[in-house]
């Protein structure tokens, strides 16, 4: 039975295939906290399929996959935010418009060239036990390089975040922090899509920081919380895969999902408890003044 348990690590691309999403998960999950923080949820799973609009057009080209495709889902990002500032265009309409235009361009590549299909599917997809180790040093690698980006440019992130208009009046150049979180999202949806696949890395985005927002109102909290559970969930996700031989880019989600369905009904709970304890004391309080009385 134990040594059932210990099967996955026997491959080496399975172990390849366990780090590369303890890596996403947290990585996912730390610029997931401003995804959500800044109610830009849509925007991430926009960018996801903007960036793969990208990578077929860095493909057809014979660009580098990363740079062209990270270029790609940036300048989508940025010309979100600028077609977003006009009053006659709202946010989730300037999204859908650029994303799903980049995604388009995409289809249209692909449908010019038939012997992309099978990339097609794995980049919607995800194909995690394809991971070579360069896969897994480009994943690593962005990885640091988002973490750099975000340390550096981490106070006028969170004033941005929290507090966009006084930030500005303030003196923070706006402009430049939504470039850099444009390119760190980007980065990020990268270095996700072998891992999740274009039509999951959204979840992976959200799921994690909303449910380390459940178990707290620290921001230091919930962001250390979304990072431990987005690479355990997706370590748990990939492990359990092997065994239910389903999707792992699929599992990891589902995985990510009963983590906050466990924290919602723990957190329901114990609100449930809180105001039967509140109405317990109000009515000894009342009995009180009727003895005393």
């Amino acid at each position: 039975m134990v040594s059932d348990l210990r099967e996955p690590f026997d491959y080496e691309f399975m172990q390849r295939a366990l780090l590369a999403a303890t890596l996403v998960g947290g990585l996912t999950a730390g610029v997931g906290v401003f995804v959500v923080l800044r109610r830009l949820s849509y925007i991430g799973h926009g960018v996801a399929h903007s960036v793969f609009g990208g990578a077929v057009v860095s493909f057809v080209a014979g660009f580098n996959f990363y740079i062209g495709a990270t270029a790609w889902g940036a300048f989508s990002v940025i010309l979100i935010n600028l077609a977003s500032r006009r009053r006659q265009i709202s946010g989730d309409a300037a999204v859908g418009i650029v994303t799903t235009s980049a995604f388009a361009i995409g289809v249209a590549l692909i449908s010019r060239n038939r012997s992309f299909t099978r990339d097609f599917e794995a980049a919607l997809f995800g194909e995690i036990l394809g991971i070579t180790a360069t896969d897994l040093w480009i994943t690593a690698g962005v990885a640091l390089f988002t973490a750099l980006m975000l340390g550096a440019w981490w106070k006028p992130l969170l004033f941005t975040t929290f507090d966009r208009d006084v930030a500005g009046a303030y003196g923070v150049p706006v402009g430049w922090v939504d470039a850099v979180f444009s390119l760190a999202l980007a980065a990020t949806v990268i270095a996700s899509l072998q891992v999740l696949g274009v039509t999951l890395i959204a979840a992976a985005l959200v799921i994690p920081p909303v449910t380390a927002r459940l178990l707290s109102d620290s921001f230091p909290r919930v962001f250390a919380l979304a990072l431990v559970l987005g690479a355990a969930t997706g370590f748990l996700g990939v492990y359990v895969s092997w065994f239910v031989d389903v999707s792992s880019g699929a599992t990891v989600v589902l995985v990510q999902a009963a983590a906050f369905a466990l924290a919602l009904t723990l957190v329901s709970a114990r609100a449930s408890l809180r105001r039967r304890g509140a109405g317990r004391a109000e009515r000894l309080q009342g009995l009180e003044h009727v003895v005393y009385d």
